[in-house]
């Protein structure tokens, strides 16, 4: 072997070789355009090509909806872990393991209090990366925890659902915790809290069906799915093709049943005015911007 191959070549290949991340670029899901991942996340995840709004981590959602990144999360509840003993290609508890050790989250709600615009507010996230967002038992018993930590702070509860809806491991336990979401809301109803819901990609099913549509205020992300069923299986049943854009953001504002849509960046802006407006309290408009997350560990879907 010549020296040539034995040394040269080795060299010139590692001078040519970069280690590049796996996670250097991201695809959008609508025009398909690669995106820097570091750009998209200093653009909370929006397109800049196309403006499509993907979906974003609790951790992300949380600190872009506080002011200054800050708020406080609480404990909240768990439910029997598989109460129907329910098993399809692997067990239910396999099922809940391997979605806490991706998603690093214990369940599909995250619950934290802090301000938005200098105002008080119990904020809600609904975790799309775990497993689909899916409502179950302990679903609901964090939803009423976060409705009794607004009553008992005197604060308006924000909601943000990214749902695939009611989740069937559990079955009609699943189902149940429509009506009992549907009381948390009517406790807060009760004690004259505001209750805004910021519906996002995608908002389905149970959750839809539910405390998803009984907002006192109903805000959509541009272009977020929202609906009971999906629109492939209504075109199936009605057999009639589907008018453009139905079940998205900008055609449920067009029939009434949003109240408005609003672009991610003025979120914050947007959720302070509201409070203001419904608590009789002036928005603080000098509140500082949202800090930059650092990358979590777990990659978005």
């Amino acid at each position: 072997m010549s020296w040539i191959t034995e040394y040269v070549r080795p060299k010139i290949r590692g001078l040519l070789r970069r280690d590049v991340p796996d996670n250097l670029w991201t695809t959008c899901d609508s025009c398909s355009q690669m995106v820097l991942t570091k750009e998209l996340r200093k653009a909370q995840n929006v397109c800049p090509h196309c403006g499509h709004h993907m979906r974003v981590l609790v951790s992300d959602r949380l600190a872009w909806t506080f002011d200054n990144g800050e708020f406080t999360r609480i404990e909240l509840p768990l439910a029997p872990v598989d109460p129907l003993g329910f098993r399809d290609q692997k067990k239910y508890t396999d099922r809940l393991k391997d979605a806490r050790a991706k998603s690093h989250l214990d369940e599909s709600l995250v619950v934290a209090h802090g301000t938005i615009g200098g105002h008080n507010a119990v904020v809600g996230v609904m975790a799309f990366e775990f497993m689909a967002g899916t409502m179950g038992a302990a679903f609901g018993e964090r939803f009423v925890a976060a409705a009794r930590l607004a009553i008992l702070q005197k604060s308006p509860l924000v909601v943000f659902t990214a749902s695939g809806g009611a989740r069937m491991q559990e079955g009609v336990l699943s189902l149940m915790q429509m009506p009992r979401t549907t009381v948390a809301v009517q406790m807060l109803r009760d004690a004259g809290l505001p209750y805004i819901v910021v519906l996002t990609n995608p908002t389905t099913g149970g959750v839809t069906a539910s405390f998803a549509m009984l907002g006192d205020v109903q805000i959509g992300e541009p272009n977020a799915l929202i609906g009971f069923a999906g629109p492939r299986v209504i075109q199936d049943t009605v057999r009639e093709k589907l008018p453009e854009g139905f079940q998205r953001s900008e055609y449920l504002l067009e029939h009434g049943m949003l109240d408005m849509v609003v672009a991610r960046k003025d979120m914050p802006a947007t959720l302070a005015r509201l409070i203001g407006l419904l608590t009789h309290a002036p928005a603080d408009v000098t509140a500082p911007p949202p800090k930059p997350v650092a990358a979590p560990a777990a990659a978005a879907e």
